[in-house]
């Protein structure tokens, strides 16, 4: 996969700029060839963005997957005493991601990292934003999803979409089957959002 997204490409880089609108703010993009979503906001990420309301309250939120940085920049821009870990794999991505933190004037509490530069320390995250990589296979995203949703505080949610030909409802299983709480809160063009929270450990839970 060293061709992928998923990792920081060997070609040239070449960018180009995309416009969004995103919680009723517009924001100006840089985005690049060998990203994810190089030519604007991937259909499941905006059903996310569309579909979620922008968070009223929080002060830490990760942004896994982060890619060119929409869901970072967006989130740092609506919740301005917050701070923003972006993840991604792609140090491209990264760079494009603090880019564009800065061109929205967040770039102070947008953090762009690899997985390895940052800590996975349970209970530190409000928030959790993603449109995680499905593509990586089964195991991979399952091991992803094991270190960083227990990162979320107690009472913090984790909002992911997930396309439903790529395993959205099998994914919602798994998770239940985990020990967390994950409820379908909309389904538009193909996607679920899932709304995961801290694991139930009552002998009532589903």
């Amino acid at each position: 996969m060293t061709d992928h997204y998923f990792s920081t490409p060997d070609s040239a880089e070449v960018r180009r700029t995309v416009q969004a609108t995103i919680w009723g703010r517009d924001f100006s993009f840089v985005t690049a060839n060998g990203v994810f979503a190089r030519d604007g906001l991937d259909q499941g990420t905006a059903v996310l963005l569309r579909e979620v309301a922008a968070p009223t309250s929080g002060e830490r939120f990760l942004d896994l997957g982060c890619g060119w940085g929409p869901i970072a920049s967006a989130l740092a821009t609506v919740r301005p005493e917050a701070t923003i870990d972006a993840v991604d794999t792609n140090e491209r991505a990264l760079a494009l991601c603090a880019a564009n933190a800065r061109t929205a004037g967040v770039a102070d509490r947008v953090h762009p990292a690899t997985p390895e530069q940052l800590p996975a320390e349970p209970g530190h995250y409000d928030q959790i934003w993603s449109n995680p990589p499905i593509r990586i296979g089964k195991p991979a995203l399952h091991a992803l999803l094991l270190r960083w949703l227990p990162t979320l505080r107690p009472d913090g949610v984790a909002w992911l979409v997930v396309g439903k030909n790529l395993g959205a409802d099998s994914l919602q299983r798994w998770l239940r089957d985990q020990d967390w709480t994950c409820e379908r809160t909309a389904s538009a063009k193909g996607f679920r959002i899932l709304r995961v929270s801290a694991p139930c450990h009552s002998s009532t839970a589903e």
